[in-house]
C-alpha cells in the first residue's frame, strides 16, 4: 500500500473523493433512468403509495425552484463548495465522519452541476404524496442530510478540540 493511502490525511482524501464520486454516479444514473422511461416531463407512477411518488420535473433553479434560471451562479457555487470542503479536509484532521458528510454535500453539488452543464436544467422526479413539498432527486438528498451530519460532525470535532486550537 502507498504512504499516501496509509496516512490518515491520505485516507480522508480517498474517502472524500471516492464517495462524491459515488454519489454523483448513482444520482446521474437514477436522473438517466428517470430521463429514458419518462422522456417528458409529468407523472410516472407510485413508488411507495401514499409516500413517494415519482413525477418527472426539469428544474432551471436550485432547491424549491429558487433562482429560477440562474444556472451559471448554481455551477460556481458547487465549485466553489467542493474546492472549500476538499481544502478543509487536506489542512484540517477531521474525524472521518465529518469527512464522509462533506463528500455527501459535495457529491450532490458535483451530480447538480453536471445536470446544468449538461442539459440547462437538473432532473427532479422523486416527489412526496403525504405532503406537499417540492420534487427533488438522489443529489438533493445527498445535500440536505449531508450538510445536516456536516454541521453536528463540526461541531461535535471542535468540542473535542482542546481550547487552544479552537
Amino acid at each position: 500500500m502507498s504512504p499516501f493511502v496509509e496516512s490518515r490525511r491520505g485516507s480522508r482524501i480517498l474517502m472524500f473523493w471516492l464517495l462524491a464520486g459515488l454519489v454523483v454516479l448513482l444520482d446521474q444514473a437514477t436522473k438517466a433512468a428517470v430521463r429514458v422511461v419518462s422522456p417528458t416531463t409529468g407523472y410516472m407512477g407510485t413508488l411507495i403509495p401514499h409516500v413517494i411518488d415519482l413525477v418527472h420535473v426539469e428544474n432551471t433553479g436550485a432547491a424549491f425552484s429558487i433562482g429560477e434560471g440562474a444556472g451559471s451562479l448554481f455551477v460556481i457555487v458547487a465549485l466553489v463548495v467542493a474546492c472549500a470542503a476538499f481544502f478543509f479536509i487536506c489542512t484540517n484532521d477531521v474525524p472521518m465522519s465529518l469527512t464522509i458528510s462533506m463528500a455527501c454535500v459535495v457529491g450532490g453539488g458535483l451530480g447538480n452541476m453536471v445536470d446544468r452543464l449538461m442539459r440547462g436544467s437538473v432532473t427532479d422526479f422523486i416527489a412526496t404524496a403525504f405532503m406537499d413539498f417540492p420534487v427533488f432527486n438522489v443529489a438533493d438528498i445527498a445535500v440536505t442530510c449531508g450538510i445536516v451530519m456536516s454541521f453536528i460532525g463540526y461541531i461535535m470535532w471542535e468540542r473535542s478540540l482542546p481550547p487552544e486550537e479552537r
